[in-house]
């Protein structure tokens, strides 16, 4: 965030009733309006936490349908703030993490399923910038996809 922008969020939250009318508002409109607030933009670390943290939090969803495939899902470190660093990029906010964390994972999740032998897939940080395989750990030859041995009557 440049210095500039974050003179206009200061003056910004200063906002008051009035101020509205003088822009142009109507006073009538103005006065049914309750709250007058403004928001901070999102830095690197909110939405790093975006991603992680709520009860319904996109690497949490994604970890869930690869899960439903016997193959666990991991990110490294720098690959969560490299998925933030590009939605600021961008400038598209906490609604942007989507389709960034889709351009990156589509792809291996058409992959796995058609894969009996990968347990684990690792996202690094390069996966998500310049779009490099991930590491992909697979399971032992002595063990199945859902964990059990392979064991021949004899």
């Amino acid at each position: 965030m440049s210095k500039s922008d974050t003179d206009m969020t200061k003056i910004y939250s200063q906002v008051i009733p009035q101020d509205l009318v003088k822009f142009g508002l109507i006073p009538e409109l103005v006065g049914r309006v309750p709250v007058i607030t403004s928001l901070d933009n999102l830095d690197k670390e909110a939405l790093v936490r975006i991603l992680t943290e709520p009860k319904n939090a996109l690497v949490k969803q994604y970890e869930a349908l690869f899960s439903m495939d016997n193959v666990s899902l991991e990110f490294q470190d720098g690959a969560l703030e490299a998925i933030a660093e590009l939605t600021l990029e961008k400038g598209t906010g906490a609604r942007g993490l989507r389709a960034i964390m889709e351009k990156t994972l589509m792809p291996i999740m058409y992959e796995t399923p058609s894969d009996a032998e990968v347990s684990k897939v690792i996202i690094t940080t390069d996966t998500v910038k310049n779009g490099t395989a991930p590491i992909i750990e697979k399971a032992s030859s002595s063990k199945n996809k859902t964990g059990g041995t392979n064991k021949t009557k004899g």
